[in-house]
C-alpha cells in the first residue's frame, strides 16, 4: 500500500517543537525547485533560508503539498509559497537542532521478492 510522504507531518511537528521551546524555526528551501515563489534577491547557491516563526510571518500554512505565508522582506510585504518537497531542512536558529530532509532516505525499503521464502512463520493455524 502506497503511503503519502511523511515530510509535511514532520515539518509541522518540528515547527511546533521549535516554537514550543521558544526558539526560531528556519527552513532551508531549494529555490530551484518547481513552483517556488520566494524573494530572488535572498537566494544563495540555489537555496534560501527563511524564518517561519510566528513573529516573522503572517498566515503561515504548513499544508500537505505547500508551505505558504506572508512576510516582509526589506520592509515590503510578499506572499511566499513553495512545495513541501522543496524543503531541505528545518532547524532552530539558536542551536541548529532540527531535521534535514532527504527524499531518498524517506522511501520505504522495497518489498522482499515474492519468490524467495521468508523463513516461514512460527504461528500455526488451529481449527
Amino acid at each position: 500500500m502506497e503511503m503519502s510522504s511523511n515530510q509535511p507531518y514532520l515539518l509541522r511537528a518540528l515547527h511546533d517543537w521549535i516554537v514550543d521551546n521558544n526558539l526560531t524555526p528556519y527552513v532551508l528551501v531549494n529555490a530551484e525547485a518547481e513552483r517556488v515563489d520566494v524573494p530572488g534577491q535572498y537566494i544563495d547557491n540555489g537555496k534560501i533560508v527563511l524564518n517561519i516563526s510566528p513573529a516573522a510571518v503572517n498566515a503561515l500554512e504548513l499544508g500537505n503539498e505547500f508551505v505558504m505565508f506572508n512576510a516582509r522582506f526589506s520592509g515590503r510585504p510578499m506572499d511566499v509559497s513553495f512545495p513541501v518537497s522543496a524543503v531541505l531542512a528545518i532547524y532552530a536558529r539558536e542551536n541548529g537542532q532540527g531535521m534535514v530532509f532527504n527524499e531518498s532516505s524517506m522511501e520505504p525499503p522495497p518489498d522482499p521478492e515474492p519468490d524467495k521464502p521468508s523463513g516461514g512463520s512460527h504461528l500455526k493455524l488451529v481449527k
